[in-house]
């Protein structure tokens, strides 16, 4: 059994995302798992069709993709593995792999789409809620105001990660570079790069999407998205 965990907070995505996220999920994740969405919502429970657990945060006074940083946090209702992505991907093919990659001890999380390894990027992790809470958890929020300086959690947990050295050298892992592409990234490496212009080219070997940044699924017309995000 794993975990599956989303994080809705805000306006800034509407309840469709938790909706065709979970639809991705139960057709591409065959493991065993329970879906979680945490938020501030607290109608959700009414709104999303399916099994899914509604987590409201611990705490009420984090901004923004701050709060991705509750999942860490230690009264949130999760123990043991759990699998994380980001509301704004796209799933195209079984994603067992994640939630199977390497030891349960492990924390693992995907590679900056960047290129450069400055920082981790949080669009997909896994990890043990009981490893993981005195490493995250216990640490950022002695020094909340410190790490809110940063741009954003996937920073906070880079550096959080890299202050512990001897588990970020033998426990931290990412997943392989070719499971995941960014829709971004990619895009950027396109000439035509612009608002109305938006390319991607769909990778045999990719699994899921990364919609970081603009446009996000739902402003993009290209059929396989509309085939994928549903």
């Amino acid at each position: 059994m794993i975990n599956f965990c989303c994080v809705l907070y805000g306006t800034k995505y509407s309840t469709d995302y938790v909706q065709n996220l979970y639809n991705m999920v139960k057709r591409h994740l065959t493991i065993d798992h329970k879906f979680y969405v945490f938020t501030d919502n607290v109608r959700m429970q009414n709104i999303i069709q399916g099994d899914v657990i509604v987590q409201q945060f611990p705490l009420h006074d984090m901004q923004g993709w701050w709060n991705k940083m509750q999942l860490f946090h230690p009264d949130n209702g999760l123990s043991g593995v759990n699998l994380y992505m980001d509301l704004d991907v796209v799933i195209l093919k079984n994603i067992d792999c994640f939630a199977t990659f390497s030891s349960d001890t492990t924390f693992s999380i995907t590679s900056d789409f960047n290129g450069r390894m400055i920082w981790y990027n949080s669009s997909i992790m896994k990890w043990h809620s009981e490893t993981m809470k005195p490493i995250l958890w216990d640490e950022f929020i002695k020094q909340r105001q410190h790490w809110y300086r940063l741009q954003g959690d996937q920073n906070a947990i880079t550096e959080l990660l890299r202050q512990n050295k001897d588990f970020h050298k033998n426990n931290v892992r990412t997943f392989p570079d070719d499971w995941s592409n960014s829709y971004k990234w990619f895009d950027r490496e396109n000439p035509r790069f612009g608002k109305n212009l938006w390319t991607f080219e769909q990778k045999s070997d990719s699994k899921v999407a990364v919609f970081h940044g603009f446009p996000k699924p739902h402003q993009s017309e290209e059929q396989w998205v509309k085939d994928n995000w549903k």
